[in-house]
Protein backbone atom coordinates (compact mmCIF):
# COMPACT_ATOMS: atom_id res chain seq x y z
CA UNK A 1 0.00 0.00 0.00
CA UNK A 2 2.80 2.46 0.87
CA UNK A 3 4.58 1.70 -2.39
CA UNK A 4 1.35 2.47 -4.30
CA UNK A 5 1.01 5.76 -2.41
CA UNK A 6 4.58 6.69 -3.28
CA UNK A 7 4.07 5.75 -6.92
CA UNK A 8 0.86 7.80 -7.03
CA UNK A 9 2.69 10.84 -5.65
CA UNK A 10 5.55 10.33 -8.12
CA UNK A 11 3.03 10.11 -10.95
CA UNK A 12 1.69 13.58 -10.08
CA UNK A 13 5.22 14.99 -10.40
CA UNK A 14 5.42 13.42 -13.85
CA UNK A 15 2.10 15.05 -14.77
CA UNK A 16 3.31 18.49 -13.67
CA UNK A 17 6.49 18.13 -15.76
CA UNK A 18 4.68 16.78 -18.84
CA UNK A 19 5.41 18.42 -22.23
CA UNK A 20 3.67 15.90 -24.50
CA UNK A 21 1.19 18.37 -26.03
CA UNK A 22 2.87 21.55 -27.36
CA UNK A 23 -0.45 23.19 -28.27
CA UNK A 24 -1.79 22.80 -24.74
CA UNK A 25 1.42 23.88 -23.07
CA UNK A 26 1.56 27.03 -25.20
CA UNK A 27 -2.08 27.86 -24.47
CA UNK A 28 -1.78 27.37 -20.69
CA UNK A 29 1.31 29.58 -20.56
CA UNK A 30 -0.35 32.24 -22.71
CA UNK A 31 -3.37 32.34 -20.39
CA UNK A 32 -1.08 32.51 -17.36
CA UNK A 33 0.71 35.53 -18.82
CA UNK A 34 -2.34 37.46 -19.99
CA UNK A 35 -4.61 36.52 -17.04
CA UNK A 36 -8.19 37.62 -16.57
CA UNK A 37 -8.74 41.09 -15.13
CA UNK A 38 -10.49 39.69 -12.06
CA UNK A 39 -7.39 37.61 -11.28
CA UNK A 40 -4.65 40.07 -12.25
CA UNK A 41 -3.07 39.77 -8.76
CA UNK A 42 -2.79 35.98 -9.02
CA UNK A 43 0.35 34.15 -10.04
CA UNK A 44 -1.18 31.57 -12.37
CA UNK A 45 -0.07 27.95 -12.08
CA UNK A 46 0.16 27.54 -15.88
CA UNK A 47 1.39 23.90 -15.79
CA UNK A 48 -0.34 20.52 -16.19
CA UNK A 49 -2.72 19.86 -13.29
CA UNK A 50 -2.03 16.94 -10.94
CA UNK A 51 -4.83 14.86 -9.51
CA UNK A 52 -6.01 15.49 -5.98
CA UNK A 53 -7.55 13.58 -3.10
CA UNK A 54 -7.32 10.56 -0.85
CA UNK A 55 -4.78 7.97 -2.09
CA UNK A 56 -6.82 5.27 -0.31
CA UNK A 57 -9.97 6.33 -2.18
CA UNK A 58 -12.62 3.86 -3.25
CA UNK A 59 -14.13 6.48 -5.57
CA UNK A 60 -12.43 8.06 -8.60
CA UNK A 61 -14.00 11.13 -10.27
CA UNK A 62 -12.82 11.93 -13.79
CA UNK A 63 -13.54 15.29 -15.39
CA UNK A 64 -12.69 16.51 -18.86
CA UNK A 65 -9.88 19.07 -18.47
CA UNK A 66 -8.81 22.02 -16.28
CA UNK A 67 -10.46 25.39 -16.77
CA UNK A 68 -8.18 28.11 -18.18
CA UNK A 69 -8.89 30.52 -15.32
CA UNK A 70 -9.79 27.84 -12.78
CA UNK A 71 -7.32 25.02 -12.20
CA UNK A 72 -4.83 26.52 -14.65
CA UNK A 73 -4.80 29.50 -12.28
CA UNK A 74 -5.00 27.77 -8.89
CA UNK A 75 -3.04 24.59 -9.61
CA UNK A 76 -5.72 22.26 -8.23
CA UNK A 77 -8.29 20.33 -10.19
CA UNK A 78 -11.84 21.81 -10.20
CA UNK A 79 -10.65 24.70 -8.01
CA UNK A 80 -11.52 28.31 -8.69
CA UNK A 81 -14.34 27.95 -11.25
CA UNK A 82 -18.12 27.52 -11.30
CA UNK A 83 -18.00 23.83 -12.19
CA UNK A 84 -15.84 23.21 -9.13
CA UNK A 85 -18.16 25.25 -6.93
CA UNK A 86 -21.05 23.02 -8.00
CA UNK A 87 -19.04 19.81 -7.61
CA UNK A 88 -17.64 20.52 -4.16
CA UNK A 89 -20.99 21.64 -2.72
CA UNK A 90 -22.35 18.23 -3.68
CA UNK A 91 -19.26 16.35 -2.47
CA UNK A 92 -19.52 18.13 0.88
CA UNK A 93 -23.22 17.36 1.12
CA UNK A 94 -22.57 13.65 0.42
CA UNK A 95 -19.66 13.37 2.87
CA UNK A 96 -16.74 13.25 0.44
CA UNK A 97 -15.31 16.75 1.04
CA UNK A 98 -14.47 18.62 4.24
CA UNK A 99 -15.95 21.90 3.00
CA UNK A 100 -18.34 23.06 0.26
CA UNK A 101 -15.96 25.51 -1.45
CA UNK A 102 -12.66 25.15 -3.30
CA UNK A 103 -10.91 28.45 -3.87
CA UNK A 104 -7.14 27.75 -3.83
CA UNK A 105 -4.71 24.88 -3.39
CA UNK A 106 -4.12 25.88 0.27
CA UNK A 107 -7.69 26.59 1.39
CA UNK A 108 -7.80 23.60 3.76
CA UNK A 109 -10.08 21.41 1.64
CA UNK A 110 -9.69 17.70 2.30
CA UNK A 111 -11.28 14.87 0.37
CA UNK A 112 -12.48 11.66 2.03
CA UNK A 113 -12.45 8.35 0.11
CA UNK A 114 -12.31 10.13 -3.27
CA UNK A 115 -9.60 10.95 -5.83
CA UNK A 116 -10.24 13.52 -8.58
CA UNK A 117 -8.51 13.39 -11.97
CA UNK A 118 -9.05 14.68 -15.50
CA UNK A 119 -8.99 13.00 -18.90
CA UNK A 120 -6.68 15.80 -20.12
CA UNK A 121 -4.37 17.49 -17.63
CA UNK A 122 -3.88 20.87 -19.37
CA UNK A 123 -6.49 23.54 -20.10
CA UNK A 124 -7.39 23.31 -23.82
CA UNK A 125 -8.39 26.24 -26.08
CA UNK A 126 -12.21 26.53 -26.18
CA UNK A 127 -12.31 23.59 -23.75
CA UNK A 128 -11.83 21.19 -26.68
CA UNK A 129 -8.89 18.77 -26.46
CA UNK A 130 -7.78 17.11 -29.68
CA UNK A 131 -7.91 13.31 -30.06
CA UNK A 132 -4.12 13.03 -29.82
CA UNK A 133 -4.17 15.06 -26.60
CA UNK A 134 -6.58 12.58 -25.05
CA UNK A 135 -4.22 9.79 -26.15
CA UNK A 136 -1.16 11.55 -24.75
CA UNK A 137 -2.80 11.92 -21.33
CA UNK A 138 -4.36 8.47 -21.20
CA UNK A 139 -1.34 6.72 -19.60
CA UNK A 140 -1.71 8.90 -16.51
CA UNK A 141 -5.32 7.83 -16.00
CA UNK A 142 -4.48 4.19 -16.69
CA UNK A 143 -1.74 4.29 -14.09
CA UNK A 144 -3.94 6.00 -11.50
CA UNK A 145 -6.58 3.32 -11.88
CA UNK A 146 -3.86 0.74 -11.24
CA UNK A 147 -2.44 2.58 -8.23
CA UNK A 148 -5.75 3.27 -6.47
CA UNK A 149 -5.66 -0.12 -4.85
CA UNK A 150 -9.02 0.21 -3.04
CA UNK A 151 -10.90 1.58 -6.07
CA UNK A 152 -14.53 0.41 -6.33
CA UNK A 153 -16.38 3.07 -8.36
CA UNK A 154 -15.50 5.56 -11.11
CA UNK A 155 -17.74 8.56 -11.83
CA UNK A 156 -17.14 10.08 -15.28
CA UNK A 157 -18.31 13.68 -15.63
CA UNK A 158 -19.53 14.22 -19.17
CA UNK A 159 -19.55 12.18 -22.36
CA UNK A 160 -15.91 12.86 -23.28
CA UNK A 161 -14.58 11.94 -19.84
CA UNK A 162 -16.76 8.82 -19.95
CA UNK A 163 -15.21 7.84 -23.28
CA UNK A 164 -11.74 8.52 -21.86
CA UNK A 165 -12.47 6.21 -18.92
CA UNK A 166 -13.59 3.43 -21.24
CA UNK A 167 -10.44 3.90 -23.34
CA UNK A 168 -8.28 3.65 -20.21
CA UNK A 169 -10.13 0.58 -19.02
CA UNK A 170 -9.69 -1.08 -22.42
CA UNK A 171 -5.95 -0.63 -22.00
CA UNK A 172 -6.37 -2.49 -18.71
CA UNK A 173 -8.07 -5.41 -20.42
CA UNK A 174 -11.73 -4.46 -20.84
CA UNK A 175 -12.80 -6.25 -24.04
CA UNK A 176 -16.44 -5.22 -24.43
CA UNK A 177 -17.15 -2.59 -27.13
CA UNK A 178 -18.14 1.02 -26.31
CA UNK A 179 -21.65 0.35 -27.66
CA UNK A 180 -22.24 -1.85 -24.61
CA UNK A 181 -21.99 1.25 -22.41
CA UNK A 182 -24.36 4.04 -23.60
CA UNK A 183 -23.86 7.40 -21.93
CA UNK A 184 -26.67 8.74 -19.75
CA UNK A 185 -26.87 10.72 -16.54
CA UNK A 186 -26.57 8.61 -13.35
CA UNK A 187 -26.34 5.38 -15.34
CA UNK A 188 -24.48 2.50 -13.73
CA UNK A 189 -22.26 0.38 -15.99
CA UNK A 190 -21.08 -3.00 -14.74
CA UNK A 191 -17.83 -3.79 -16.52
CA UNK A 192 -17.30 -7.31 -15.27
CA UNK A 193 -15.79 -9.22 -12.33
CA UNK A 194 -12.84 -7.63 -10.55
CA UNK A 195 -13.38 -4.31 -12.32
CA UNK A 196 -14.58 -1.03 -10.84
CA UNK A 197 -18.15 0.01 -11.43
CA UNK A 198 -18.55 2.99 -13.77
CA UNK A 199 -21.21 5.70 -13.40
CA UNK A 200 -21.77 8.21 -16.19
CA UNK A 201 -22.95 11.69 -15.24
CA UNK A 202 -23.58 15.04 -16.85
CA UNK A 203 -20.66 17.41 -16.33
CA UNK A 204 -21.27 20.28 -13.83
CA UNK A 205 -20.52 22.89 -16.49
CA UNK A 206 -22.41 26.17 -16.46
CA UNK A 207 -23.97 25.13 -19.75
CA UNK A 208 -25.65 22.28 -17.85
CA UNK A 209 -26.22 23.84 -14.43
CA UNK A 210 -27.55 27.25 -15.53
CA UNK A 211 -30.00 25.66 -17.96
CA UNK A 212 -31.30 23.16 -15.40
CA UNK A 213 -30.10 20.16 -17.37
CA UNK A 214 -28.14 19.25 -14.24
CA UNK A 215 -29.50 20.24 -10.84
CA UNK A 216 -27.90 19.71 -7.44
CA UNK A 217 -30.44 17.00 -6.45
CA UNK A 218 -29.64 15.17 -9.72
CA UNK A 219 -25.92 15.44 -9.03
CA UNK A 220 -26.26 14.36 -5.40
CA UNK A 221 -28.00 11.19 -6.54
CA UNK A 222 -24.88 10.25 -8.51
CA UNK A 223 -22.65 10.39 -5.44
CA UNK A 224 -25.19 8.81 -3.11
CA UNK A 225 -25.36 5.93 -5.60
CA UNK A 226 -21.56 5.76 -5.66
CA UNK A 227 -21.45 5.59 -1.87
CA UNK A 228 -24.04 2.83 -1.72
CA UNK A 229 -22.07 0.81 -4.26
CA UNK A 230 -18.80 1.39 -2.43
CA UNK A 231 -20.27 0.34 0.88
CA UNK A 232 -22.00 -2.68 -0.62
CA UNK A 233 -18.73 -3.81 -2.15
CA UNK A 234 -16.90 -3.42 1.15
CA UNK A 235 -19.58 -5.42 2.96
CA UNK A 236 -19.37 -8.18 0.37
CA UNK A 237 -15.59 -8.29 0.76
CA UNK A 238 -15.90 -8.53 4.54
CA UNK A 239 -18.46 -11.32 4.22
CA UNK A 240 -16.13 -13.18 1.86
CA UNK A 241 -13.24 -12.88 4.28
CA UNK A 242 -15.38 -14.39 7.07
CA UNK A 243 -16.58 -17.34 5.02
Amino acid sequence: MNSARTALADLQLQVIACERCPRLRAWCQQVARRKRAAFRDWEYWGKPIPSFGDPDARLLIVGLAPAAHGANRTGRIFTGDRSGDFLFRVLHHTGFASQPVSRSHDDGLRLHDVWIAAAVRCAPPKNKPLPEEFRNCRPYLVREIQLLTRLRVIVALGRLAFRACLDALRELGLERPPADFPFAHARLHRLGPDRPLLISSYHPSQQNTLTGRLTEPMFRRVFLLARRLMDAGSEAARAGSRS
